[in-house]
C-alpha cells in the first residue's frame, strides 16, 4: 500500500506520482481501490521541543527501576516510557539473542492531538515526581 499526502504546496506534483502507480498497478489487470481523508497535522516543533526538555529534566531528577536497579535514565529511554504509558500497550518482541524488546511509539509519527496528550502525560508524572521544570510548562 502507498500513501500519498497532498497540500497546496505540492498537490499536482503528488497527484501525477500517484495517477503513475495507479496505472502501473491497473496495467498488470489488478484493480485499485482510493480512499482520500483529512491528514491531521503531524507535532509541531514546539511541541517536540517541548517535550525533550521535559524529558531531559525527568531524566536529571527522577530515578527509575530498571533491571531490578534503581538508575537515571537518559530522555531517550524516558520516552520509550512515556509513550508506552500514553498508549496503554506495549509490543513485545522476542531479542535476537534471547531477552525481550520493548517496541515503542514513534513521536515523529504522532499528530498535533497525540503529542499534546503526551505533554500532558509528563506534566503529571513530572508533578507526581516533584520535577522543577527548566522551562515554563
Amino acid at each position: 500500500m502507498t500513501t500519498f499526502t497532498l497540500d497546496a504546496s505540492n498537490a499536482r506534483p503528488v497527484a501525477v506520482r500517484m495517477w503513475r502507480e495507479i496505472e502501473r498497478i491497473t496495467g498488470m489487470g489488478k484493480r485499485v481501490s482510493v480512499k482520500v481523508d483529512e491528514a491531521k497535522s503531524r507535532r509541531t516543533i514546539d511541541q517536540n521541543a517541548k517535550m525533550w526538555a521535559m524529558l531531559g529534566d525527568i531524566s536529571d531528577q527522577v530515578s527509575w527501576v530498571v533491571d531490578g536497579e534503581t538508575v537515571r535514565l537518559d530522555p531517550q529511554d524516558w520516552k520509550q516510557v512515556m509513550t508506552a504509558a500514553l498508549k496503554k500497550h506495549q509490543r513485545v518482541a522476542k531479542g535476537v539473542d534471547g531477552g525481550l524488546v520493548f517496541l515503542g511509539v514513534h513521536t515523529s509519527h504522532m499528530n498535533t492531538d497525540e503529542m499534546s496528550e503526551l505533554i500532558e502525560l509528563i506534566l503529571w508524572f513530572g508533578a507526581e515526581h516533584s520535577v522543577k521544570w527548566s522551562e515554563e510548562a
